[in-house]
């Protein structure tokens, strides 16, 4: 992932200090711009005079200058074995400019690497509409959602049970064994846990084939080379699993973002009027070490090494990337809705984006024994940060244009199961008492009021659900459960 060298350069109709200016709105270097500078000034000059040194001298080399003087020798020796002479002085001479030319072809894509290496921390443009700050707490609420309608204000309640408890209750998930085979945050999904998990994933299949999303399931991990291409160098540390096998390392993926966005690498899309968009709907299940969230989020299954995801990602026309931004933003909105969880979508500040996000909202859901909003959706535009990088190009070359031209790449969570059944579970679990009517049709004073607890499954699951419109408690909590604030 990069921004385009270019657009740091002047004399190539860049503007460094737009880059510098984004620099700051995102808290990073800015010296680290001049820098790339320096070095792509250097190596534009090595492609043309190379240096080497020899003995306390040093000495320049033209390269066109070398291949002119290889070619005239190659002409010469050619001669003479034609005339069947002695040519080992001549081929003593060529071969040692074969060897400088090769040494200066080296240190040239040296510096090369070296400088496109340098400049992949470089951050993407920040979007102009980006809420510019180094602390969440500014993040920008762009707008609530309650399903009670739009004066209806959420609230906490402590009369409730906590998302971990109620699935302990309806005996939908084994923490402790889970633990003790996979480690920490390790669970096991059982029981009607595991339907209703597999009922959002179909139903977020659903929901994006409907709006005409093409259905992807990529590999589960990724080699390397390629996983260099689409993620940051922060997270091979932080983030991914490290597989070792037969063949070259492989990484475990985060997201199926990371194979979907590789997946047209090298891939040139010559008519984009005709070809694009393309809308993806990425399942899988994603592996993350959440290195940097030790003590975090503790409860249930709520912050998981593993888990599922149903994704959006998008490959779209460079003038048309904001339009699909705004239509993937409004299906994550549309998707939570149509779950009845009150939520509010919010415009992240410049200090908290990765590396290849223009812009990024989040859509936090309204947990009501907790009292707090908590991320369930992030939704990016990075433009042609990975694209760049992927060497996915878009469209011919007109008149006039001196650069490759790149697609725009977007990705956003429809839903990461596991986080979306905390929210779910904690919201849709049952008051005391719940009014049913007899299945006999009579009303009988006696069996009108029925006390049920337990999970009223949301209307849009049940078709997933076996028709099951509720789910009755099954067990008691465990002894000692502690209640405490996340």
């Amino acid at each position: 992932m990069t921004i385009d060298i270019l657009d740091l350069i002047t004399e190539k109709g860049g503007n460094p200090e737009t880059v510098k200016e984004s620099q700051r709105k995102r808290g990073e270097s800015v010296e680290l711009v001049d820098e790339v500078i320096e070095m792509y000034q250097a190596w534009v000059k090595s492609k043309s005079l190379q240096l080497f040194e020899w003995g306390a001298h040093g000495m320049g080399f033209d390269l066109n200058q070398l291949n002119k003087q290889t070619n005239a020798l190659q002409k010469e020796i050619g001669a003479k074995k034609k005339a069947k002479e002695d040519a080992s002085e001549l081929l003593g001479q060529k071969e040692g400019l074969d060897a400088q030319i090769t040494a200066a072809k080296k240190s040239v894509a040296e510096a090369e690497t070296a400088m496109r290496t340098k400049c992949a921390n470089i951050g993407n443009i920040v979007g102009p509409k980006v809420p510019v700050s180094q602390t969440e707490d500014d993040n920008a609420v762009v707008r609530t959602w309650h399903p009670d309608g739009p004066n209806r204000q959420v609230e906490q309640k402590k009369d409730i049970l906590a998302h971990h408890e109620v699935m302990l209750r309806l005996d939908m998930i084994d923490m402790e064994r889970g633990q003790k085979i996979a480690g920490h945050r390790g669970y096991f999904l059982i029981n009607d846990g595991v339907d209703l998990n597999q009922a959002l994933i179909n139903y977020g299949l659903d929901f994006l084939r409907k709006r005409e999303y093409k259905r992807i399931q990529p590999p589960f991990f990724m080699r390397k080379d390629a996983m260099a291409k689409t993620a940051q160098l922060s997270q091979f540390d932080e983030e991914l699993y490290k597989v070792t096998g037969d063949e070259d390392d492989k990484y475990l993926i985060a997201t199926s973002e990371q194979p979907i966005s590789a997946y047209h690498s090298d891939e040139w899309f010559e008519s984009p009027e005709k070809q694009l968009p393309i809308k993806y709907c990425g399942y899988s299940t994603c592996f993350r070490k959440e290195a940097g969230s030790h003590g975090k989020d503790t409860w249930g299954i709520f912050r998981v090494h593993q888990f599922e995801k149903v994704e959006q990602f998008c490959i779209t026309d460079p003038e048309k990337s904001w339009e699909m931004f705004d239509h993937m933003v409004a299906n994550s909105e549309e998707f939570y809705q149509s779950l009845g969880l009150a939520y509010r979508l919010v415009a992240i500040v410049s200090g908290a984006l990765n590396l290849a996000a223009a812009q990024k909202y989040d859509l936090e859901a309204w947990f009501p024994f907790q009292g707090a909003y908590k991320e369930l959706v992030s939704s990016s535009n990075c433009t042609d940060y990975q694209a760049r990088r992927l060497e996915v190009r878009c469209g011919l070359k007109k008149q006039g244009e001196t650069r490759k031209v790149y697609v725009h790449m977007l990705n956003g969570t429809m839903t990461a199961t596991e986080r979306s059944l905390c929210c779910l579970v904690e919201n849709w679990q049952t008051p005391e008492v719940q009014q049913v009517h007899h299945k006999s049709g009579f009303v009988l004073l006696t069996d009108y009021w029925m006390i049920f607890k337990g999970l009223t499954i949301p209307p849009v699951l049940r078709p997933y659900m076996q028709g099951r419109e509720f789910l009755p408690w099954v067990k008691e909590l465990p002894k000692g459960l502690q209640k405490k604030k996340q």
